[in-house]
């Protein structure tokens, strides 16, 4: 009997942490934790050269973004971010595909694959600079080269894991290598392919920061260093929360062309 209890009192439990939350939760939760950090900064606990407070980085952040500052330094590194995102990912799926669907391809390309993966691509930003000089032909192909390795080997996953039955289903009704790719392979292997669409969102924007910072004179990374350097710890804040924001927005936007893409799984 006691037994029977408490399975049920652990089964009503998972069930409460399973449920859809209120929609208040989100943004109470976010107002409670800039409460607390607001009270730090205006007690004095917390000198404001370490952590401003948020009242003063949204009334510097206003401030930045009439003048133009923001928008300019944001505008720099959005065409960046694109570029090399639209390049690495493009390449990522269409050499993951090919590994995932070739043998030969596979034997060839995924040797090279996963001996490269493993190296900080950071580190190989000096030598592209020495190579393509500090354009942004340089800051565009260390993002692509951090975009491509996630899409690449998740695209490549994605397609070895596409359930046997639907490939030998278009085998049966002879339908030609071109069409079992682009309509049975290709959504199959879509919601892991978004897995690493998602990882690589977050590595170009650290990349992109750190080529900025290293070869540039308008983005957001240029600009946090500057601030930095100048010790303009509100500025620098502005900057940081600038690329967070960029972070949340890329999220959302891939999460809606996922739902348009893939509408089959909404309700998964």
């Amino acid at each position: 009997m006691q037994s029977t209890t408490y399975r049920r009192t652990v089964i009503d439990r998972l069930a409460f942490l399973a449920s859809p939350q209120p929609l208040w939760v989100t943004p109470v939760s976010i107002l409670l934790i800039l409460g607390i950090w607001e009270l730090l900064c205006r007690s004095g606990l917390v000198s404001a050269l370490y952590l401003p407070s948020p009242s003063a980085i949204v009334v510097t952040g206003f401030e930045m973004t009439v003048s133009g500052e923001i928008l300019v330094n944001a505008k720099a590194s959005l065409v960046r971010i694109a570029a090399g995102f639209i390049l690495g990912s493009a390449a990522g799926i269409l050499i993951g595909l090919a590994t995932g669907f070739s043998r030969l391809a596979e034997a060839v390309g995924n040797p090279i694959i996963h001996a490269l993966y493993p190296v900080p691509k950071i580190a190989l930003l000096p030598l592209i600079i020495l190579w393509l000089g500090i354009g942004e032909l340089s800051k565009i192909t260390i993002i692509s080269l951090g975009v491509f390795f996630p899409v690449v080997i998740n695209t490549y996953s994605g397609v070895k894991n596409v359930d046997p039955l639907l490939v030998k289903v278009a085998v049966s009704f002879r339908t030609g290598r071109v069409n079992l790719i682009r309509k049975v392979i290709l959504p199959a292997a879509l919601p892991v392919i978004f897995a690493g669409l998602k990882l690589a969102a977050g590595t170009s924007l650290l990349l992109l920061v750190a080529a900025e910072m290293i070869a540039a004179k308008e983005g957001l990374g240029a600009m946090i260093l500057h601030y930095g350097d100048l010790m303009l710890t509100t500025k620098l804040m502005v900057g940081v929360l600038t690329l967070s924001f960029l972070g949340v927005l890329f999220n959302h936007g891939l999460n809606w062309i996922e739902k348009k893409l893939i509408p089959w799984r909404q309700g998964v």
